[in-house]
């Protein structure tokens, strides 16, 4: 079995991914294929799902700044979408029972509430995946899903922790004491250095905080998130999550095959998903319009509400939940695996458009915006500078630096992630926060000025979308940037960009620069 669905896996996921979707839509399909041939999974299946949500969750709150979940936009746009999308759907079951409709038939005002409740959540696996694959975990609308998202995921656990009837242990409340070993897993980081052993590391720290809340009955997979929110503010925690970033998606694949192993569907389940399916849009669109009446920018709610235009995995366990305590028939289990699996199919559709959906309707959506915003939703111009780097990473501080040297104050760094940008600024550096694919923000300064943009963001997809938005902002200066791989390199040239430098193929020819003089040659 081992090798039967690592192979069918890796064939649906290249195929899906030669047209240009991401591959999680392959691995679906995979998962009901192999279930459709009557293959069973096992138990490494299971244990590599277990893992993936595990770690994905651990690499979230390695990123997760706190203060975020307390922000208004967050807390009040979690709880009215989730509030609305409940009573919305509730009505309509009912609705659909007094038409006689397959499924629906005989469901009274309890069952329906919590079929409502069970498509309230987004999907944080495919939410965060969409995200990290876009590199825009920490855009603004990045930080506000996964906000969202760990809210949901909360109130998730709250409802299983009760609808089960078995309450934490007391020993639960220990876990209050968590905050006080902080400097004692700083100092296990600073000492795990940067190879295979703070790998281990982070799996270690992970599985334990797993592990402990299980113990006390509680969720385990949010063990992993509370521990690694614990680290996020050290300064290794970054690097923690990007030694995980492979593994985690290796093992998300088990996940998303798992998900076509629920049960077999007939054509009326799949007609009842396809119906639930169709309603992702109004999901979307309600989040879009809670965000904007709080003042949030409408570029920053509409790539919000697409990243959470879809249904989540807990609505999996709230019905399975359901199924056992007889509130619901088991066929609705299968209604809602097939459910998830479309609407994962549909957000990593849409995701990948969205920035180019926003330019095409951006007139309209700045309708619906209000007229002060919050502060985190405005930009700073970079007043005086000749040279923009995009991107404010290890590669971006170098150019920047060695920019520096020559023009002075002539360099302006631009960054998403608003705590790297006070950190540069704390040490002198010309730094503005601003998201660089965001076609207002290049509309609004003043681009004659500027004589040449640096682009040092590791994604190149997110590359080829600034060069696309200064463009089409009539932006004449030249255009540098980064590649790792040949095919990205001319992709990049082929867009328009001037220099492209490979820093793997450079990094030899930059060692030798450097070490050349310390050869004897008299």
């Amino acid at each position: 079995m081992d090798y039967i669905w690592v192979a069918v896996a890796f064939v649906c996921g290249f195929l899906v991914k030669q047209i240009n979707l991401p591959p999680l839509v392959g691995y679906l399909a995979a998962g009901f294929g192999l279930h459709a041939l009557g293959f069973e999974p096992d138990e490494l299946l299971e244990t590599l799902a277990d893992l993936g949500v595990t770690l994905l969750l651990f690499t979230i709150g390695l990123k997760l700044n706190i203060r975020s979940l307390f922000k208004i936009e967050v807390w009040v746009g979690a709880a009215g979408q989730m509030s609305v999308v409940v009573l919305l759907t509730m009505l309509s079951c009912l609705i659909f029972a007094s038409l006689g409709l397959a499924y629906f038939s005989g469901l009274d005002l309890q069952t329906a509430a919590l079929i409502g409740f069970a498509v309230s959540f987004s999907s944080t696996v495919c939410a965060v995946q969409v995200l990290e694959e876009k590199g825009e975990v920490k855009a603004r609308h990045g930080q506000i899903a996964i906000a969202i998202l760990i809210i949901q995921d909360i109130i998730a656990v709250i409802f299983v922790t009760f609808a089960t009837g078995e309450s934490p242990s007391w020993w639960a409340l220990s876990l209050f004491l968590l905050p006080l070993l902080r400097p004692l897993f700083f100092k296990l980081l600073e000492r795990s250095g940067h190879g295979e052993v703070l790998l281990l590391a982070g799996f270690f720290l992970a599985f334990s905080g797993a592990e402990l809340f299980k113990v006390v009955g509680l969720e385990a997979h949010l063990g992993a998130l509370v521990i690694a929110a614990l680290l996020s503010g050290h300064g290794k925690a970054v690097e923690l999550a990007k030694s995980l970033l492979s593994f985690k998606d290796i093992f998300l694949i088990g996940f998303f095959l798992s998900i076509g192993f629920t049960a077999l569907p007939t054509l009326e389940m799949l007609g009842v998903a396809l119906i639930m399916a169709i309603a992702l849009p109004i999901k979307a669109g309600l989040l879009f319009v809670l965000l904007t009446s709080l003042k949030v920018r409408g570029r920053t709610a509409f790539l919000t509400a697409l990243n959470l235009a879809n249904y989540s995995e807990f609505g999996l366990i709230v019905c399975s939940v359901s199924v056992t305590h007889g509130f619901l028939s088991k066929e609705w289990l299968v209604i809602m695996a097939l459910t998830v699996s479309l609407s994962f199919i549909f957000s990593s559709i849409i995701n990948i458009k969205a920035h180019g959906l926003y330019a095409r309707w951006s007139n309209y959506i700045e309708r619906f915006e209000r007229l002060e915003r919050l502060p985190e939703d405005n930009f700073s111009q970079p007043k005086g500078a000749s040279v923009l780097v995009l991107g404010m990473g290890r590669v971006g501080t170098g150019a920047y630096d060695s920019m520096q040297e020559s023009l002075k104050h002539e360099v302006c760094g631009v960054d998403v992630d608003r705590g790297r940008v006070a950190l540069h600024c704390d040490t002198g550096r010309n730094v503005i926060a601003a998201d660089a694919e965001d076609p207002n923000f290049w509309s609004h300064i003043q681009l004659d000025t500027i004589n040449l943009i640096m682009l040092s963001m590791p994604n190149y997809l997110d590359a080829l979308e600034v060069i696309k938005q200064i463009q089409h902002a009539g932006y004449k200066g030249k255009i540098a940037g980064i590649a790792r791989y040949r095919d990205e390199e001319k992709t990049l040239l082929e867009a328009g960009i001037d220099v492209v430098f490979n820093f793997y193929a450079k990094a030899g020819t930059g060692l030798a620069d450097e070490s050349i003089h310390l050869l004897d040659r008299k």
